[in-house]
């Protein structure tokens, strides 16, 4: 492998390869954020990635493919299956894993180059540049604890950590002493990696720990931001591969993944007015109990499918809000058919799509798409929230953050200043949930116990089902 620390000068073949792959990405981001083109920008950034695989692969420098061919078959025995197999509602925690192997790989990557490095039996006078030292800093630093971090985050995303934020006094500062320690160390290396060559181990283990440090005090709901920025620090972590490798397709595409990552979580947070500060450190996502002003518990209307379909029967226009409970039920199809069904009948649909529903940037747009619904008939907050108060029928299925008014209402809760889709304006609101229990960010939703809002309580694609076969029935009647 290439290991000079001497400029590298690619072969001509190569250099277009990494241009071509270069161009390709850009092409791809830009036609990734919209729906319509973004099955093109998805072909265009593998072939991308292809061409610059294949320049790499072409390099004279390369004395033996036996290992490359190893993780080339190894990841494929790996990515496939995840591909194929696993399901869209998993989707937040398959884009955290790619997340963490990614990180893995550039933390594994400068590890193997720093040791490199110092090996005198390759190295006459065995030392590192500062500035390739801190390249491997940084890539060390911000690889190992995305690995980590991102593994957090798929254990709380699929549910087998504890979902709620695990906080205790102090954790902020004992947390930023960490990451102090890892800075230090890392300034050391620049200074002298030779006489402080014994650092760098602490150094993988106070990222790893860090890693974790970061994810345990942030609550589910804010994991839709916490994946964009995992992206960001993978994306960085490998552009500083890219400068120790002297690769400048991986410098390109480093950077791309840290900057759309870095802008994707700062207009997440604007959606949720917070910051980043408020997100990282703030322990959101405390479970805070559902009484009234006087201590008493909160009184809910339930209903059922039958009297649910014949207020859409009678409806002229029903806006839909896709939420988490969507998606862990898989009733994106039978919501879909509702939406067909009550379209043909002439009732205007819509559906309602608040940037941070779910647990993934876009979430619900591709569980949409992957239904076949059309993409005219999906609207964003600022668009839709005109709309509720001439809307006949709202039905919200699992969002329950993104629709509760305390946000616009009560200064005290911990959501206040976030904006939110306006359903409770709608004439009438039916509320898909297994039960009353609070959201992902633990907040209870005054929107549950309002005098047009009415549950129906059960799994989100058997209730919809239900809906469609009621609604069917009045059909035939008519």
């Amino acid at each position: 492998m290439i290991g000079s620390t001497e400029l590298i000068q690619y072969a001509w073949y190569q250099q277009i390869a990494y241009i071509a792959g270069a161009g390709m990405f850009v092409m791809s981001l830009k036609w990734m954020s919209g729906p319509k083109t973004a099955r093109r920008g998805l072909w265009v950034g593998i072939a991308g990635m292809v061409l610059a695989v294949l320049g790499t692969l072409a390099d004279q420098r390369i004395v033996d493919f036996e290992w490359i061919l190893i993780a080339f078959g190894v990841g494929t025995l790996i990515g496939i299956p995840m591909g194929q197999w696993m399901k869209m509602t998993a989707m937040p925690q398959r884009t955290a894993l790619s997340h963490a192997f990614g990180a893995l790989a550039a933390g594994l990557v400068g590890t193997a180059k720093f040791y490199y490095f110092l090996d005198p039996s390759h190295h006459a006078d065995p030392t590192i540049g500062k500035f390739t030292m801190f390249a491997i800093g940084l890539e060390v630093l911000l690889g190992y604890l995305t690995f980590t971090g991102s593994m957090m985050a798929f254990g709380k995303l699929a549910e087998v950590l504890p979902q709620r934020p695990i906080t205790y006094k102090g954790q902020n500062f004992v947390n930023l002493a960490v990451l102090a320690v890892a800075v230090v160390i890392v300034v050391m290396l620049i200074i002298d990696p030779t006489a402080n060559k014994g650092l760098f181990v602490p150094l993988i283990g106070l990222s790893l720990v860090f890693g974790v440090m970061l994810i345990i005090p942030i609550g589910g709901a804010d994991m839709p931001t916490v994946i964009s920025l995992l992206n960001s620090y993978a994306g960085l972590s490998g552009a500083a591969m890219g400068f120790v490798l002297q690769n400048q397709m991986l410098i390109v595409a480093g950077s791309l993944d840290g900057a759309s990552g870095l802008f994707l979580s700062i207009i997440m947070c604007r959606a949720m007015n917070r910051s980043f500060t408020n997100v990282l450190f703030g322990g959101f996502g405390q479970i805070v109990a559902k009484k009234d002003d006087d201590g008493e518990e909160k009184i809910h209307r339930s209903s059922n499918p039958e009297e649910a379909a014949m207020m859409m029967d009678a409806a002229q226009s029903v806006i839909i809000v896709p939420g988490y409970g969507m998606a862990v039920a898989q009733a994106q199809h039978k919501v879909a058919d509702l939406a067909t069904a009550l379209t043909k009948k002439g009732i205007s649909v819509k559906f309602a799509i608040h940037p941070v529903a779910g647990r993934m940037p876009g979430h619900m747009n591709v569980l949409l798409a992957e239904a076949n619904v059309p993409y005219d008939q999906l609207s964003e907050m600022e668009e839709i929230n005109p709309e509720f108060e001439e809307c006949d029928v709202a039905i919200v299925i699992g969002a329950n953050d993104v629709t509760n008014p305390a946000a616009k209402t009560d200064e005290s809760s911990p959501i206040y200043g976030m904006p939110v889709l306006d359903v409770e304006k709608a004439k009438q609101v039916y509320v898909i949930k297994r039960s009353m229990n609070p959201g992902f960010a633990g907040i209870d939703n005054p929107l549950y116990y309002l005098e047009n809002t009415s549950m129906l309580f059960g799994d989100a694609k058997e209730v919809a089902g239900e809906l469609v076969t009621e609604f069917a029935k009045l059909g035939a009647m008519h």
